[in-house]
């Protein structure tokens, strides 16, 4: 198969593989299929495939000449298998769930394109399940929010014979999420990892879907401390399946980048991560700031409202609090007062309903409250769990904002409007809090260089998206020449003369007493 000129039109496949969100099938597409065959069909006279869908793997194998070898797949889906490509002499299908009802074998080669189901998904029956079987196999558990996809490795690496090999291509959470920590220590203590397969944002396997692929070869052998990172640049090219095909030896093509990585290192950055040297690393934003998350209301058409609505409600100010609840609607670096009006011009919501501390309501709110529980509000999962169900809970304004999920170059947001965020944001909370020092962090953390190593501690979705969760920003590594720019620093004489880096912040902020791990800094708390 030959490359793909940037003026030449992509395959019909490209745009026409279906999406199916609630069976979890994305289609793979045949130069991604036939590289992770050539990896698994070597030495065997079977391939399996758990999740075989409409066939890309058993369409590779036919397309490598591997006539002699068998397949055998499983699907949930009956529609899937009724395909024609499955009516040939050596294949074999049957309707099976993986999960609950494996095959009782191992095998010598194991293919997949996993069902890619987020655990928000998954009803508690299941969840049930997928714990039991984790546990049964690991010997350990696996944090609840794994998503399917997590359990079908689990389960095809406990089906691989000794020297037997397995090539799944799994999204990037694999290896981001929390439970990402315990999965691949038992991984790596288990099996050899030979292959990790990256993929530029231009050559994703996957276009137009929320997440980043990435391919594990794995191998049922003696674990190794090496391992080869590739990260692929453009799609459609034969280099992939060409370098797989060598057997990792050849190294030099013009479409991949082929790095040999220290398994260790690759385990701890994250293997959908570029190499890093965390010895590297002096300072992180818990050194300066202190991050939540954004108000969680559990109900946003309920208690996010728009100046219409308030004024047709009639609910009085005392009961309200400006908010901002989308990242599109802070697209600046500086989100003033004039950018809260005009989105109220435009019919957005930016007001927050808190009723917080007040014992009696006027007639409009009591009205307004009776409302929301003839909607069944309190007896949502989040809401259930305040007394009253009303109460909303309580941020100081954050003088930065934070951009949860985005794939544009500003994040980090100055609050000039003095607004609290919704759960579309993360607020930062600096450990000074006069103006210059707020205005210097600011200006350090939108720094091209800090801001490229939000990779680092973030989950990468698809079109560059990356999503950090509150506990990863606080770990964001910020350069060392930034903190010295931007004078973040602030020495002070400790009683008997000694000086230090830091001295205690005087904020306002409502804060614990008990300082956070590795932070200078107290956190500041949400009741």
């Amino acid at each position: 198969m030959g490359k793909i000129k940037s003026h030449q039109k992509l395959p019909t496949e490209w745009n026409e593989r279906e999406i199916l969100r609630d069976k979890g099938q994305f289609w793979t597409p045949s130069w991604v299929a036939e590289a992770m065959v050539a990896y698994v069909a070597e030495n065997t006279d079977l391939v399996f495939d758990p999740a075989t869908g409409r066939g890309a793997f058993y369409e590779a194998l036919l397309k490598l000449n591997k006539q002699n070898i068998s397949f055998f797949g499983t699907d949930i889906d009956p529609e899937v298998l009724s395909d024609e490509i499955y009516n040939k002499e050596k294949c074999f299908v049957e309707k099976r769930d993986f999960i609950k009802d494996p095959p009782k074998r191992k095998f010598k080669a194991i293919v997949a394109n996993p069902p890619y189901i987020r655990h928000h998904r998954i009803d508690e029956e299941t969840k049930l399940l997928l714990k039991q079987l984790s546990t049964s196999i690991t010997g350990g558990t696996i944090d609840g929010r794994a998503g399917y996809h997590i359990y079908f490795l689990i389960q095809a690496l406990n089906l691989v014979e000794k020297d037997g090999k397995l090539a799944f291509i799994m999204p990037a959470d694999t290896c981001e999420g929390k439970f990402a920590k315990n999965l691949w220590k038992w991984i790596s203590e288990k099996f050899c990892i030979e292959g990790v397969i990256t993929f530029d944002e231009k050559a994703t396997p996957f276009p137009n879907v929320d997440t980043n692929a990435i391919i594990f070869l794995i191998k049922n052998s003696k674990p190794q401390k090496t391992l080869q990172w590739v990260k692929a640049n453009e799609a459609y090219s034969s280099d992939l399946l060409d370098f797989i095909s060598s057997n990792f030896k050849k190294k030099k093509y013009g479409t991949l980048e082929i790095i040999g990585r220290q398994l260790k290192e690759g385990i701890s950055t994250g293997f959908s991560r570029p190499e890093q040297n965390h010895n590297g690393f002096k300072f992180h934003l818990n050194d300066f700031a202190n991050v939540m998350r954004g108000i969680a209301t559990g109900s946003n058409e309920f208690f996010f409202l728009t100046a219409q609505q308030v004024k047709e409600i009639g609910i009085p100010k005392e009961f309200l609090k400006r908010a901002v609840g989308r990242t599109k609607d802070a697209t600046e670096s500086v989100l003033t007062l004039k950018d809260i009006e005009e989105l109220e011009k435009e019919n957005r919501p930016t007001y927050l309903l808190s009723i917080n501390g007040h014992d009696k309501f006027p007639k409009a709110i009591s009205n307004y409250l009776k409302v929301g529980e003839e909607s069944g509000l309190p007896s949502r999962s989040l809401i259930q769990q305040r007394k009253p169900w009303y109460k909303m809970e309580k941020r100081q304004v954050p003088p930065l904002l934070f951009a949860y999920l985005g794939r544009r170059n500003t994040r980090f947001i100055k609050n000039d409007a003095g607004v609290l965020p919704l759960t579309g944001f993360l607020c930062v909370y600096p450990i000074y809090d006069d103006k210059e020092y707020i205005n210097n962090l600011w200006q350090a953390l939108n720094h091209p260089d800090t801001l490229e190593n939000l990779k680092l501690v973030g989950k990468s979705y698809g079109s560059g998206a990356i999503k950090v969760e509150p506990g990863n920003l606080n770990k964001l590594p910020i350069p060392e020449h930034i903190v010295s720019q931007f004078n973040l620093k602030r020495p002070y004489k400790t009683a008997d003369g000694q000086l230090e880096i830091f001295r205690e912040p005087k904020v306002e902020y409502k804060t614990t007493k008990k300082k956070t791990a590795g932070n200078k800094g107290f956190g500041v708390i949400g009741a």
